[in-house]
């Protein structure tokens, strides 16, 4: 069988699940394991981009997703009745005031001879700037923090229509890779996974702790979407009509309406990122790129500057998995900083990855469709194996109540065996790189 019919039958047979799980469960559930597998697809792709390409190993990548979830409030939402009035603009003020500090700091240091004056300096800058940036920011956020607490208390956000915040996720993720990059990308790939750990842990906490910026942990909801209101389908005349005509209530319609449509969207974006990485592959960049990531050395002793392509490619992968979290946002509707955890978003994007096939971008489209799929549904398979494994068990009995209580857990066992499985008989994955 050649790569080609091989390849089709995979995406066929991975496709094949979603009337699998429409005729169990209904084409809500199918259809949002679809919606979820595509990006979850795109943020595969972008950390192929980094580690197939590259063989950088990023391991935050929760915080450029979070960015891209931060993106579609700050773009999206409409801004808070007299916040920036309050103390808005104090809090932007005070942001250029720490950045002024640092780059004083700076350039106090560059332009003094090395010394104990100098470093008397540096820090005599560092005290004040910091006491005069919180002197300023601590009560411009308790003004914004105080205007209507239980319902907004942050800034919000500018207004305009979200599809723009998709692109604007991507930005801020490109922004904060490009500053990690700068300090991190010189370290051994062990300690580069460590500093990327680390800052997306700095940037989810941030987002928890931060109320004036994101609401904390109160979330935002309501963030406003690309595509129609289910109520403002289901109170159309023509649209009840026509539902009707196919014979489906308004909504139940309303529903799945609004599930294809954003299909439809993720879809395009994920077509046109993968017609982009792939002519990226097949450039002379992208050959450049994996003679970097094959031999280091070889690739600096033809004079090709390894720290700064590496630096290019993280950017781009960070900026993907940003825009991937920005539609995630806008799917769910609001955003969570609580929900963002290592195991979903990092953990999970690096299986899809391995078992796809590391270095083959349609690999990393295969992988995130089929191990979300397993992510989503492994728990309710889990369940009736179990009850169908207990079905003789007496009713009271112990063994019989931890096996169904266990199913919670399969999730895990289904995605850790099937990496097992790949690993054994296909280690390259299952669309391996030519």
């Amino acid at each position: 069988m050649n790569s080609a019919m091989k390849n089709t039958l995979l995406f066929a047979a991975v496709f094949a699940m979603i009337p699998v799980i429409a005729y169990y469960q209904g084409w809500n559930a199918a259809l949002f394991v679809l919606n979820m597998g595509l990006i979850s697809a795109i943020m595969a792709l972008g950390v192929n981009l980094q580690w197939g390409f590259a063989g950088l190993f990023n391991v935050g990548i929760m915080g450029f997703v979070a960015l891209g979830g931060l993106a579609a409030v700050l773009v999206g939402m409409p801004a808070t009745p007299g916040a920036w009035q309050a103390g808005g603009f104090g809090i932007l003020g005070a942001l250029l005031m720490g950045a002024a500090t640092i780059v004083v700091a700076i350039t106090t240091a560059r332009h003094m001879r090395r010394g104990w004056l100098r470093s008397l300096a540096v820090l005599a800058i560092l005290i004040i700037g910091f006491l005069l940036y919180r002197g300023v920011f601590d009560p411009s956020v308790e003004a914004v923090e105080a205007i209507e607490p239980a319902l907004t208390g942050y800034l919000g956000g500018l207004g305009l229509p979200v599809i723009l915040a998709w692109p604007v996720g991507g930005l801020f993720a490109a922004g904060a890779a490009w500053i990690i990059g700068k300090t991190a990308l010189g370290l051994r790939s062990d300690y580069l996974a460590i500093a990327t750990l680390g800052i997306a842990e700095i940037i989810i906490a941030i987002l928890k702790n931060e109320d004036w910026l994101s609401r904390g942990v109160k979330n935002v909801v309501g963030v406003p979407r690309p595509v129609p209101y289910e109520i403002d389908l289901q109170n159309n005349a023509g649209f009840v009509d026509r539902a009707a005509g196919f014979g489906i209530d308004a909504v139940t319609a309303s529903t799945i309406y609004v599930k294809l449509l954003y299909c439809g969207l993720f879809a395009f974006v994920l077509v046109l990122l993968l017609w982009m990485a792939q002519q990226a592959l097949n450039s002379p960049w992208g050959r450049m790129m994996r003679a970097i990531r094959d031999n280091e050395v070889a690739a600096e002793a033809m004079g090709k500057d390894v720290t700064a392509r590496h630096l290019q490619v993280f950017i781009l992968g960070s900026a993907i998995c940003g825009i991937a979290g920005a539609m995630l946002t806008t799917l769910d509707g609001q955003l969570t900083p609580g929900t963002y955890q290592p195991l979903r978003f990092t953990f999970l994007i690096w299986v899809m990855v391995i078992v796809g096939g590391s270095g083959n971008n349609l690999g990393a489209v295969l992988g995130g469709m089929l191990i979300y799929l397993m992510w989503d549904k492994g728990e309710s398979i889990g369940l009736e194996v179990m009850e169908w494994i207990t079905v003789g068990m007496p009713d009271g009995s112990a063994l019989k109540a931890h096996l169904i209580e266990s199913a919670a857990h399969m999730r895990l066992l289904t995605i850790g065996v099937l990496l097992l499985l790949v690993l054994r008989f296909s280690p390259r994955g299952l669309i391996p790189e030519k």
